[in-house]
Order: C-alpha cells, then structure tokens, then sequence
C-alpha cells in the first residue's frame, strides 16, 4: 500500500502509440505538447520556436499545414526539430499527402472531414506507408452539422459520437496507430466528453481545453480542466491552449503534471502570499528565481517563505529552503535541515547557485548509477 494512499493516482489503462520516437498511451509518461504559432513556411522563425518549446521541455510539437508552401517547408523543420512534428491538417487531403511524405511523425486530422472515401482511403495509405500516427481531433466549436441538428448544442453525447465516427473509419482501414481528443473551451463540456470516451475506448487520449483564454484565465481553465482528468487518471499527452507563446504552453503543462505528482521536471517551488511579517520581498524573490532557474531540467523542489510561521515546516520538506527572518538575515535550509544564514543582498545569487549546485550534485548521481548498471548486471 502506498504511503500516501491520498495522493495516489490510477491512472486509465490504453494502448500504447508512437509519434516518432515517443510513446503515448500505456505506461508511457504523460507527455506534454504545443502548437507553434509562426508561418510554417517561415522555416528559420518556426524552427527558432521550436528551439525555445524544446528548451523550455516539449515532447512533442504541432504545426499548422495549411496550404502547399506550408508542407513544402516541413521536410526542413522536421529535419531540424529534435522532436516529433504533428502535422495539423484541415480538409485538404492532399496537405495530409505531403505532410506525410515531408516526415510528419502524426497527422491531427479528422478522417470524416477529408472528403470521399477514396481520399480518405488514401490518407490512410500514407499514414501507413510513413509511420504516421493519426490524431483525431473532435471540437466542441466544430462539430459536424447533422450532429448540432440532432443534438441542438454540442454536448458530450455530441462530442464523443463525432469521436466514435472518426475512429470507425479508421478501424474500418485497419488502422489503430491513433489518438483521441475531444476538446470543448467550456472545460465542463469537455471533462464530461472525455470521461465518457474513457468508458468506449481504449486508444490514448490526448487532453486539452481548447480556446482557453490568456495567460492567466487560460492557465486556470486547464488546470481546472485538464488536472480534473488526470487526477481521475484519464490522459496520455496534454496540450494548454493559450494566448500566449507555446514556450509558456509547455511550462504551464509541466507545472500540470507537477503539481499532481505524474511528471516532474526542473525546480518546483513552494512559496507563500507574502504577508507584513516577510523579511524579504518575497513575490519579487520568486519572480527573479522562476526566471533565473528556468534552465534547470533536473527534478528538486524549492521553498521560498517570508517568515518563519510556516517557513520551517516547509523547508522540511523540500531540498532546498528559505525563510524570512530579521535584520536582513534569511535561514538557509539544506535537504531539510538548517544550515546557515544568507544576508538580504546575497540571497538570490546564493540560492541560485545553491539549487545549480543541487542539481548537478543529482545529475552526477544518477549518471554513476546509470554507469554501474551494467557492471553490476555483469557481476551475476
């Protein structure tokens, strides 16, 4: 039994896919997406992009394709990405045709929407012939016209019947390498859609509230929405949807997945409001860490309170902590135990170097156990 049975995830059991070189679905890690917002047919501007979204975590990486220069451009930014490139496709088939051939890892299409059965037909041919995967990609802002008449609105009945329709098609090609998503910007809809998709099927489901608003108001939609589900373990690779740039779509996924214990990358911070009782500015403090640690891919956790009412019992818990104190006198704790003292004007460099230090310290470890591995292996 767990130690904290309370924090315990189980998560839904599906089939596992690739998209490229990366699984999705099974025991796979949830994985974390966004979409890049440059002219695809602007190679260096995409590619710069992706750079950042690859830096900041990405797993996995979607363009839009909409016209032929589009396509004809994707061969060089899938050459260039270090990681898969979701072709996304609307209605044109021939730019599913192209983007496969230019090495798109996964085509976002909707099968139904393609045109006549021989184009779809063919679609599915080159999916095949390329490796492709297939994301079926249902909208509660574009849902199919007879099923708004049947329905009256998009509802989850709605959503998940259009789903259900796409995946026949494939099925009925014999073609299983897919993905689901059933996305609405009323993440009420949506968390019902997708539980009860969970239910039918068995394929990976890819989460997301679509539209979901800027930076602020988005980031709460998602999580709201998307943590909803993966609390309830429904969910294989996610994607936060805001106005904002992908780079800030990927630290929001991450931060997702942290705070509910599934993924963990870089520092997680815990710190408080701030209140008349810190002894140092402690929103600034954090804002200048959060940027400055950005870098930071290994897994540690930071706590940064003003004072120490709650400082302590937080420092106990995490690798590395600070709490407030007086005289321009800040207490340091280390794996949670204090340890010394920092001044005012020391403290951000000191604590970054800290948590640099921390994680190399990590690395280092990790990499001598991965190296001893093997001889150990050997010694029985």
């Amino acid at each position: 039994m767990s130690l904290r049975p309370w924090r315990d995830i189980n998560r839904r059991q599906s089939r596992q896919i690739m998209v490229g070189n990366v699984p999705v679905g099974g025991d796979a890690p949830v994985t974390v997406q966004t979409m890049t917002n440059t002219p695809t047919d602007d190679v260096k501007a995409t590619i710069d992009q992706i750079r950042r979204c690859e830096d900041a975590g990405v797993d996995i990486i979607r363009v839009s394709c909409p016209d032929v220069e589009s396509t004809a451009a994707l061969k060089q930014i899938v050459r260039a990405s270090r990681v898969p490139i979701v072709a996304d496709i609307h209605f044109h088939y021939k730019r599913a045709l192209e983007a496969a051939d230019a090495g798109a890892a996964c085509l976002r299409i909707n099968p139904g929407n393609i045109g006549s059965p021989a184009r779809v037909k063919e679609v599915i041919d080159a999916a095949k012939s390329n490796g492709c995967a297939i994301r079926i990609g249902v909208n509660g802002g574009s849902l199919e016209k007879h099923l708004l008449e049947k329905y009256g609105e998009p509802c989850p009945d709605a959503l998940v019947e259009s789903a259900m329709d796409h995946i026949k098609i494939l099925q009925d090609h014999d073609f299983h390498e897919f993905k689901v998503a059933v996305k609405a910007s009323d993440f009420f809809l949506a968390v019902a859609a997708y539980q009860q998709l969970a239910e039918q099927v068995d394929c990976p489901l890819h989460l997301g509230i679509t539209e979901a608003g800027g930076f602020v108001g988005g980031t709460v939609k998602s999580s709201i929405g998307i943590g909803s589900l993966l609390w309830y373990g429904i969910g294989d690779t996610i994607r936060v949807s805001l106005s904002a740039e992908p780079e800030d779509e990927v630290r929001v996924g991450f931060e997702i997945l942290k705070a509910l214990g599934i993924r963990n990358r870089g520092v997680r911070v815990v710190s408080c409001p701030s209140c008349a009782r810190q002894g140092f500015d402690v929103i600034r403090t954090v804002q200048a860490l959060e940027e400055r640690l950005q870098h930071i891919r290994t897994p540690m956790s930071l706590s940064v309170l003003g004072c120490v009412v709650n400082g302590p019992g937080e420092a106990r818990e995490t690798d590395i902590g600070l709490t407030g104190g007086g005289n321009g006198k800040h207490m340091v704790y280390l794996s949670g135990v204090t340890d010394h003292t920092v001044n005012s004007e020391d403290m951000l460099e000191h604590i970054v170097k800290l948590v640099e230090e921390k994680a190399a310290s990590i690395e280092a470890h990790d990499a001598a156990l991965a190296a001893a591995a093997p001889v150990a292996v050997a010694a029985e």
